[in-house]
């Protein structure tokens, strides 16, 4: 073989070989390694902690049984929905599972090897939030997942939480869209108003208020 030819194959067989090694390389990165495990062990001692908390006084935490389950069959931590008050409000009512809320929100993921803080899956607003400027958003109680619908239930006007959400009250053994199978869900819900059912709801933007229940 010309001498000449020698160097540049090898150039090139070596920029092959390191392209597959990178090549091998990412796809040995996992972004969620054990999830199912990791997100179950997670919800399971968060729970635990939480009713500890309760039962020295602690009125931060909160544990609240599903809307679709009788008290008498959830018997599991994962019947549940954790909660942690960040903001307590002053309304004297909650929503029905037949109204429509105004609420502010953002939800994310468990951390995970590319998001060290939890990969954020959908918010009502953009950058870092502002009650005092950023708009929110309609939505009806029964069209949520069931642990986002419960916190909406017990939820008075004013009130700012974090809410843990098991699988099995989310997408449950399913990949969905961005959020995978088995993902513990954790919202910062911030209930701004509700909409009794029967009538049309005004959109967010309006500056009508009729209807609302803001106080």
């Amino acid at each position: 073989m010309n001498k000449h030819l020698i160097y540049p194959l090898c150039a090139i067989v070596m920029a092959v070989s390191a392209l597959a090694s990178c090549s091998e390389n990412i796809e040995e990165v996992e972004e969620y390694p054990n999830w199912q495990e990791t997100n179950e062990n997670y919800f399971d001692n968060l729970y635990t902690a939480a009713l500890a908390e309760i039962s020295t006084g602690n009125t931060s935490w909160k544990v609240f049984r599903s809307y679709s389950l009788e008290e008498s069959v959830a018997t599991h931590s994962y019947d549940n929905i954790v909660v942690n008050v960040l903001e307590e409000g002053t309304g004297s009512g909650c929503p029905l599972y037949t109204d429509s809320v105004k609420v502010h929100y953002e939800g994310r993921l468990l951390p995970s090897t590319s998001y060290p803080e939890g990969n954020v899956f959908g918010q009502s607003f953009y950058g870092t939030f502002n009650a005092d400027t950023d708009l929110p958003v309609n939505l009806l109680v029964s069209g949520q997942i069931v642990g986002f619908s419960t916190a909406l239930q017990n939820m008075h006007i004013g009130d700012r939480w974090k809410v843990y959400v098991p699988h099995q009250l989310g997408y449950g053994e399913t990949d969905y869209s961005s959020i995978p199978a088995y993902s513990t869900l954790i919202f910062d819900i911030s209930l701004v108003a509700y909409y009794r059912s029967g009538v049309d709801v005004p959109v967010s933007k309006a500056p009508q208020k009729i209807g609302w229940v803001e106080e």
